[in-house]
C-alpha cells in the first residue's frame, strides 16, 4: 500500500499546474515574489491549517529547509508540479488568522508497518501553536485523512485507505457528524451487498474533507473569494528528508 501511495503521489496530476507553476530551466528555478491574492488548493492535496500569523515560526517549528519567498501563485504551483510536489512545500501568508503548509510531501497516516511520522509532527507543533488541523485528500488512493490538535491535545484524527482505516484517535466530532461522517468508522454496513456480491463500502470524499476543513477553519478551495486576506508572499521550502516514509524494522 505505502509503494502505491509513494508512486500515486509521485505522478500526481496536477489540476492547475500549467498555469501556476514556477518558470523552470535548466540550472534555475524562478519563483515569483510579486505579493498577490490567495491562491485555491484542496483537491488531491495534504495541508495543514495552523492558527498563528507568525509564518516564520511554523517554518521553524516544521524544520523546513532551504525556504525562500515565494507568492501564492507559485507556491501552489509548484505543490502540484508533477516533479516540485514530490519534495516541495508552500507555507502561505496568513488568511483571517491561519497559516497554510501544502504539498504531497507532508507526512502522512500509515498502516503499523512503517514508522508513524505524522503525529510526532502534529505534536510538535501542537506544543508551540494553540491549534493544528492536518487534512490529506486523495481520491485516486482512497486515502483521506483529518486531525486537529487544540492547546497540544490531539482532539480528532482519523485515515482511511483502501486497505480500512489506519488512524483512529478521539472521539468523532459534532463537525464529522453534522456531515454524516461517523458512518466511516464502522468501514461499511453488514448484511447488504453490492453489484458485485461484496459488502458495502463506505468511503469519505474529497467534498468531505473539504467540508470539515470549512467548518473547523477554512475551505482552501474557496480562498480567492476572501476579500483581501492572505495578500502577500508565503515561502516556498523542501520537506526535511526525516518525513519520507520509513518501514518499521523487525526486532532481532
Amino acid at each position: 500500500m505505502i509503494l502505491i501511495i509513494a508512486v500515486m503521489v509521485a505522478l500526481t496530476i496536477a489540476f492547475a499546474a500549467s498555469v501556476l507553476a514556477p518558470r523552470l530551466s535548466e540550472r534555475r528555478i524562478a519563483f515569483e515574489r510579486s505579493p498577490d491574492h490567495p491562491a485555491a488548493f484542496g483537491y488531491k492535496m495534504a495541508w495543514l491549517a495552523v492558527r498563528s500569523r507568525d509564518t516564520a515560526a511554523v517554518i521553524e517549528e516544521l524544520g523546513l529547509l532551504s525556504a525562500q519567498p515565494c507568492n501564492w501563485r507559485s507556491g501552489i504551483g509548484s505543490v502540484y508540479d508533477n516533479r516540485l510536489g514530490n519534495d516541495h512545500i508552500f507555507v502561505s501568508p496568513p488568511v483571517n488568522g491561519w497559516t497554510f503548509v501544502v504539498g504531497l510531501a507532508l507526512p502522512y497516516p500509515v498502516g503499523r508497518t512503517f514508522v508513524d511520522k505524522c503525529t510526532p509532527l502534529l505534536e510538535r507543533l501542537g506544543r508551540r501553536f494553540v491549534e493544528v488541523q492536518y487534512f490529506f485528500a486523495y481520491p485516486p488512493i482512497d486515502l483521506f485523512a483529518w486531525a486537529r490538535l487544540l492547546e497540544g491535545r490531539v482532539v480528532r484524527a482519523f485515515a482511511i485507505t483502501d486497505t480500512g482505516i489506519v488512524w483512529n484517535k478521539g472521539r468523532t466530532t459534532k463537525e464529522e457528524r453534522a456531515l454524516g461522517l461517523k458512518l466511516f468508522d464502522f468501514r461499511g454496513i453488514k448484511g447488504r451487498k453490492g453489484d458485485a456480491g461484496g459488502e458495502i463500502i463506505l468511503y469519505p470524499t474529497e467534498e468531505h474533507v473539504l467540508h470539515l476543513a470549512q467548518r473547523w477553519s477554512l475551505d482552501p478551495t474557496e480562498l480567492e473569494d476572501i476579500d483581501m486576506a492572505g495578500h502577500g508572499l508565503g515561502y516556498i521550502a523542501l520537506a526535511p528528508p526525516t518525513w519520507r516514509a520509513e518501514r518499521m524494522r523487525k526486532a532481532g
